[in-house]
């Protein structure tokens, strides 16, 4: 028997190694669906549109192959939109799949009719319509090839209605995957950036998300130790190199000037590997633009006029990194070096707070609480807001891809649906979902699919009644707050309506035990934490207080 379109499809998925897709059905897909179902691929209903496109940014996020979600036409399609911007804005690869209306009404006016791809086209790599059912396997190899190699991102795809049910042409078959090939090093760079990095006084590192994707964690740590240079991160590329190492000051990317930045303030050169432009603005290390910067990448950065390349190496990372140290400069002279004030600086901030027993809990202790539980390997999500600034500055991450940040849309509730992407794609790992009580309730319907799926991890909110970032912003620059508090459910009632268990933080000392005992159960557990965000204002008092000395 011949095969439709819709098995066609699915075993295109299967051969680009699919092995979940995320997502919701409507009725202009079900053939689809049905043959989703006979085939090796799970198929992970979700409660909404938007949770199923946060799992498959994780799942591609953590994996390195492209998170698939899926969506019935109009509503549902502009449904899964946020989570694909989100992955298109983060570079990580994720293949989103919609239904359309048949082609007998696509060219008109009529019910439920969108122009997808018109819509996708801003906020992926690539979208598409499927205009005849031949062309599926070069669409859909296509789809998976541009969201996987760099710069990864996300692509669509819609599938009108009529094709589910068509036949396939018989010689229609999945194409071979192709494998990536990387460029080496230009030699001429290569020399170009030693001669500036051999002449700086006070170089300073800074790795972006791209070392992540790259896998340069051992090249990153031969290369800094070779010279000897001062590391920061940004939020997304956390724990590419250990906090633990001597020469990480921390991350960039606070919204006003933290300890961090006073080694950009004295920086002569800026060494940027892997760093990508959404991941924050270059003008908060360089406002002048007067620092120059070598840059190392498989792709050229946009041209910004704080971020002025004096050398780009467009190359494999983890090769450009290796040709650079075995180049062995010596006599190389520094000026006096901040890193290792920075660390004490943050070291001593945690530290302090993590033996503050005042209630509600201040951020530091959370923050510490949270890291004493968690293992070097264990994967903590954190959300957008307040608590994202808190965790990027504070939280210590030993490892790339254990704090999961998005920082080039800074969506807002990605932490929970993204925590059912993360268990996924990390079975053996245990999962942390932070979250302020405002990114909580945006998608927290996702606890019955965390439930059905028996799919086991923990959400700690952060309760403050408060959008706590737009607070904070609101007091630090207009004196006062508007239109920033809301009421909550009871959050324990709340989890335990789903069939999870909830808990509450009545005192300091109960956080860190609950957390571990929520931590070994093999089911889901929402914690209620009452946070004191007093500290917001003071934080920035100090900082702003440390810049003018």
């Amino acid at each position: 028997m011949s095969r439709t379109t819709a098995e066609l499809i699915v075993k295109c998925l299967e051969n680009e190694g699919v092995t979940h897709i995320f997502g919701l059905p409507g009725e202009e897909n079900i053939y689809l669906l049905d043959a989703l179902s006979k085939s090796g691929i799970r198929f992970i209903l979700v409660r909404h549109e938007q949770g199923a496109s946060f799992m498959a940014d994780v799942y591609g996020r953590l994996t390195g192959k492209a998170g698939v979600c899926l969506s019935t036409l109009g509503p549902g399609s502009i449904n899964l939109l946020l989570g694909v911007a989100d992955a298109h804005t983060n570079s990580t690869p994720v293949v989103a799949i919609s239904a359309q209306v048949g082609l007998n009404r696509i060219f008109k006016e009529s019910h439920q009719i969108i122009r997808l791809q018109d819509i996708y086209a801003p906020v992926t790599k690539w979208a598409d319509t499927l205009y005849t059912a031949a062309a599926v396997p070069e669409m859909v190899r296509k789809a998976f090839q541009l969201s996987q190699t760099e710069r990864p991102s996300s692509t669509f795809l819609a599938i009108p209605q009529n094709f589910e049910t068509e036949a396939a042409p018989d010689d229609a078959r999945p194409l071979p995957v192709a494998i990536q090939g990387y460029r080496a090093p230009s030699p001429l760079q290569i020399d170009l950036a030693m001669n500036l990095i051999q002449k700086a006084r006070y170089p300073v590192v800074l790795a972006g998300y791209g070392t992540v994707r790259a896998n340069a964690t051992e090249s990153l740590e031969r290369f800094v130790d070779t010279f000897d240079l001062p590391v920061a991160t940004t939020f997304m590329a956390k724990g590419v190199l250990s906090d633990r190492h001597p020469n990480v000051m921390g991350t960039i990317g606070y919204t006003t000037h933290d300890y961090e930045n006073f080694a950009f303030d004295k920086a002569d050169l800026i060494i940027a590997i892997g760093f990508e432009l959404q991941e924050f603005d270059p003008v908060r290390i360089n406002p002048k633009g007067d620092t120059p910067v070598v840059h190392i990448h498989c792709f050229m950065q946009d041209v910004d006029k704080s971020y002025p390349v004096a050398v780009n190496i467009i190359a494999d990372i983890p090769a450009s990194l290796d040709a650079l140290t075995e180049k062995q400069v010596t006599g190389i002279t520094r000026s006096e070096r901040l890193e290792k004030k920075i660390r004490e600086d943050l070291r001593h901030e945690l530290e302090k707070g993590s033996t503050d027993t005042r209630f509600p809990l201040r951020p530091e202790r959370i923050i510490a609480d949270i890291r004493h539980v968690m293992g070097d390997d264990d994967i903590v999500l954190a959300d957008t807001g307040a608590i994202k600034m808190w965790m990027a500055r504070l939280y210590p991450t030993y490892k790339p891809s254990t704090c999961l940040i998005t920082n080039g849309l800074s969506t807002m509730s990605f932490a929970l649906p993204g925590a059912l992407g993360a268990r996924i794609a990390c079975p053996d790992k245990k999962i942390l979902a932070v979250m302020g009580d405002g990114s909580f309730l945006m998608n927290s319907q996702e606890l019955e699919t965390a439930i059905r799926e028996k799919l086991p991890f923990v959400i700690l909110v952060w309760v403050d009644q408060n959008y706590g970032l737009i607070k904070w912003n609101m007091d630090l620059k207009l004196g006062h707050h508007v239109d920033v508090h809301f009421n909550n459910p009871d959050f324990v009632k709340y989890a335990e309506s789903f069939g999870a268990r909830g808990k509450l933080v009545g005192k300091a000392n109960d956080l860190a035990m609950l957390l571990k005992e929520a931590l070994d159960y093999d089911g889901i557990t929402v914690i209620a934490c009452p946070v004191d965000y007093s500290v917001n204002l003071q934080l920035s008092e100090t900082l702003e207080t440390v810049k003018s000395a």
